[in-house]
């Protein structure tokens, strides 16, 4: 993308096009992204996560599934970002998740750089490839299948 002022969104423009607020938004910048292919975002993670008092309060390590939210959410923000639909009264649900590894633990200190790729698309359904960066190295990845669905469906 040509436009870099275009490909990066902050935390204000995130909070318009996901529903998730603290404790549970975990995206804090997108990066770049190029509709309808890819998307590059950031997590800051700090001590004052709520759930590092109970995971390891001695070591404490981001739970991996909350990596995983974390892709999702990216991802959440690219299909957005490549659809002309609006997000009022949408979600993004989670349907499926293969393929996860862990790579290396995550700790408070840490960026996490969020990787989605989309793989395919058909309807409703997406599905992507995630990988989580910490300073370089492959900390997690999966592949993702998530839904858009009308909440008055639900």
């Amino acid at each position: 993308m040509n436009d870099t002022a275009k490909s990066i969104l902050d935390i204000r423009q995130i909070l318009g096009l996901l529903p998730h607020r603290y404790p549970f938004l975990l995206v804090d910048r997108v990066l770049d992204y190029t509709p309808g292919e890819s998307i590059i975002a950031m997590k800051n993670v700090t001590m004052n996560e709520p759930f590092f008092q109970g995971h390891f309060p001695e070591v404490p390590v981001m739970p991996g599934v909350l990596i995983m939210e974390a892709l999702a959410q990216a991802g959440g923000i690219l299909v957005v970002k490549s659809t002309d639909t609006s997000v009022e009264g949408k979600l993004f649900l989670f349907t499926g998740m293969e393929k996860v590894r862990f790579r290396k633990p995550v700790y408070p200190g840490d960026t996490l750089e969020l990787h989605c790729r989309l793989l395919r698309h058909k309807l409703k359904l997406w599905k992507m490839e995630g990988k989580a960066y910490v300073d370089g190295k492959l900390a997690a990845e999966a592949e993702m299948t998530a839904a858009v669905m009308n909440k008055e469906d639900m």
